[in-house]
């Protein structure tokens, strides 16, 4: 899955991902909004996360949820 579909399906993805990062508050997913980069930059402020680092994060959980 690619981040193009992701912000396709954030509505039904929105609760796997409070699941994966359980840091991120509703308000968090809220301003998200389904934008992946606007997550990433979440990911960043709450676990302190290099941007690499986690681009890498939310990538992997984008292949898992793809693979399941």
């Amino acid at each position: 899955m690619n981040r193009d579909i992701f912000e396709g399906k954030w509505k039904q993805m929105r609760g796997q991902a409070k699941e994966w990062w359980g840091e991120l508050t509703d308000d968090d997913l809220d301003r998200a909004g389904g934008k992946a980069e606007q997550l990433i930059g979440l990911l960043q402020e709450k676990y302190g996360y290099t941007r690499e680092r986690a681009e890498e994060e939310f990538d992997r959980r984008l292949k898992e949820a793809q693979d399941a």
